[in-house]
This record gives C-alpha cells, sequence and structure tokens, in this order.
C-alpha cells in the first residue's frame, strides 16, 4: 500500500513540475511545443528561445508563434528584447549582441519573402513616371535619363546626359541597353530600340520602345533608408586597413544620402573612383558610428561636379551592424528624431 502512495506521490510531483514548467513557458495556454519546435526550424537555440518566449509572454501575443512570420510583431518583440537588455547594461556584450543581430537577420528573412520583393516586373509598361535609368549605347558610354511619361505605345524618357556625341547625332533608331534599380525591389536590364528623338523641342525627350524582355538581377539583400546629413569621409590604402576607430581628423566634408545594414551612398564633391576604399564617419542618433567600405559604383554630376558614392560595407562589428539596423527598421523612433533634430 505504500508503494502505491509512493508513486501516486511521485505522478502528482511530476504534474506539479510540469504545471510549473507550463506556467514559466507562459501559461498554460501557451502553445509551447508549437513555439519551441518553430523556433528551433528558425536557427534559434533553446536559450535564445526562453528569451523570446518571455518577450512574447510580457507582451501579451495572442499568437506567440506570430514572432516568426509577422514583421511587426518582430520589431515589438526586438524593441522589448534591447530594452530589457539596455535596462540590465547588457545591450553590447558579445552574446547579445549577437542574438540581437540574430533577430534581425531573421527579421530580414521574414520581410525579403513578401511578395512585393519577389513577384517583379515583366515589362517596361509598368515602369513609374520618373524612375530613373542608365542607358548604355554600345561602343560610345553610359548616359543618365529618366522615364518622363509611361505611354501605352512608347516611353518618353528625358533627353540622356552624359559623354559628348558628334554635332549631327540622332538616337533615332539606335538599339539601347537600359539599366535601372527598381525602389525596395531590384536591378532589371533591357534592350529597346528609340523610336524617335525631338531634340529640338524646348525640352528634348527620346520615344523609346516597350519591351516584356525584363532581366531581374541584383535582388535587394538588405533594407535601405534615405537620409540627408552630413558625414566625413577617409580614404584608406586597402582593406586591411578597415577597421572601427572613430577618426578624429577633419576628413572630407560629404553627405549621407542613404544606409542600410551594408552600405551606404555618399555625395562628395568632385569626381570618384570606382575602388577606393574609404572610411565614413556619422551619427544616426547622438553617438557617432563608422563604416568602412569599398565604393563599387559612381553616379557623377557633371553640373554640380559631385559624386554619389555607392559604397559596399567591410568588416561591420555586430554592435554597429544592431545600431543601424535599430535606426533602419526605425524601433524607438530614431528617424522621426534625426528629422525633426535636422529641420531645427
Amino acid at each position: 500500500m505504500r508503494i502505491v502512495y509512493l508513486v501516486a506521490a511521485i505522478v502528482a510531483f511530476s504534474s506539479a513540475g510540469a504545471f510549473l514548467v507550463l506556467r514559466r513557458a507562459g501559461g498554460g495556454r501557451f502553445p509551447w511545443i508549437q513555439f519551441y519546435t518553430k523556433g528551433k526550424e528558425s536557427g534559434f537555440n533553446f536559450k535564445q528561445l526562453n528569451l523570446l518566449r518571455k518577450v512574447a509572454v510580457e507582451n501579451h501575443l495572442e499568437n506567440p508563434t506570430s514572432l516568426f512570420w509577422s514583421i511587426r510583431q518582430l520589431d515589438r518583440s526586438i524593441k522589448g528584447v534591447i530594452v530589457r537588455l539596455r535596462s540590465e547594461g547588457a545591450e553590447f556584450t558579445d552574446g547579445n549582441a549577437e542574438f540581437v543581430g540574430k533577430l534581425y537577420e531573421f527579421r530580414k528573412k521574414v520581410e525579403f519573402a513578401l511578395p512585393k520583393y519577389n513577384l517583379g516586373l515583366k515589362s517596361t509598361r509598368k515602369l513609374a513616371n520618373h524612375q530613373r535609368i542608365k542607358i548604355t549605347l554600345a561602343g560610345i558610354g553610359t548616359y543618365d535619363s529618366q522615364i518622363v511619361e509611361n505611354l501605352r505605345r512608347y516611353m518618353a524618357i528625358s533627353y540622356p546626359k552624359g559623354p559628348p556625341l558628334p554635332q549631327d547625332f540622332s538616337w533615332r533608331s539606335r538599339k539601347i541597353s537600359v539599366y535601372f534599380w527598381r525602389l525596395d525591389d531590384a536591378g532589371y536590364v533591357f534592350e529597346t530600340r528609340i523610336i524617335d528623338d525631338f531634340k529640338e523641342r524646348d525640352y528634348p525627350i527620346l520615344h523609346a520602345s516597350h519591351t516584356d524582355g525584363l532581366v531581374r538581377s541584383q535582388k535587394r539583400r538588405s533594407k535601405r533608408v534615405d537620409v540627408n546629413i552630413s558625414a566625413r569621409i577617409y580614404s584608406l590604402r586597402n582593406k586591411s586597413a578597415a577597421n572601427n576607430l572613430l577618426e578624429h581628423g577633419p576628413g572630407l566634408r560629404s553627405r549621407l544620402v542613404d544606409i542600410s545594414e551594408d552600405g551606404a551612398a555618399i555625395r562628395v564633391g568632385g569626381r570618384a573612383k570606382i575602388g577606393m576604399v574609404v572610411k565614413v564617419q556619422f551619427s544616426l542618433t547622438d553617438e557617432p558610428l563608422v563604416m568602412c567600405g569599398m565604393v563599387k559604383g559612381i553616379t557623377y554630376n557633371r553640373k554640380k561636379n559631385q559624386s554619389l558614392l555607392h559604397i559596399q560595407a567591410i568588416g561591420v562589428t555586430e554592435t554597429n551592424r544592431n545600431k543601424i539596423l535599430s535606426f533602419v527598421y526605425n524601433l524607438f523612433g530614431e528617424q522621426s528624431a534625426l528629422a525633426s533634430g535636422a529641420s531645427k
């Protein structure tokens, strides 16, 4: 009889233990099995999932597994994690910075699975007015232009700006190659032919044929936001000289035009060269940040004698990347704060 009581006591104790585990995991109604299974499938370890689970409970999420597919819930949860770590003074320790970085990486994965990043364009008829394009004329050079008006039968584009052309040159009937970058999407290339050249008009334009032969390439790898803030740029000898130390010299004055976790666009005076390695110093909040990178492309404005440098980041630390991503995703309203500060 004592054995029966002992077994019953053990079962009761085990049941109580299981109940406490469920309570700690978010209560009896918390779908902890589905949550942990989905979390493991998404690449998080048990320790990280424990913290995510606490965040889900603290935020009273009706469906905790939505953390693995809802951008809104992810932003809310990432912000909660950062607030918790800041209160503990442990936001930038190696393990925590890595964990926050993992959350950001997963958030990017969820966002870039959205249809707008995957459907793409099939026809030039869908191009928006004012879309900037680059025109390559075989054997002559590359020219800047934009869509002025996209009509059913043709595209009206602004007169191309670039290398000088012969005095009697006409674009009419010329075959051209066109490249453009569609915002929040990807890069595209296509070939078409110029129907007519209206050089003599007060506002010179070209008419170009439509095509359904768009080729989608260079899909965006990270979310980018536009900014307009002062920055300092420093020339580096090579990639091995890249570091995350703040510079105290004056550097070259520039403007940060856009920013992402893996690069930036910087406007500088004069003409620059592709392949340069640079360090850019700027502030998205009250704290200065550093990004080193290589100039992968340049858009030169002859009239203003300015170059827009397209920089691919090199060796960004986990801490700096997390600070940039906090701004990019606007978790704490940093973008509004920056805009209001710039307007004062």
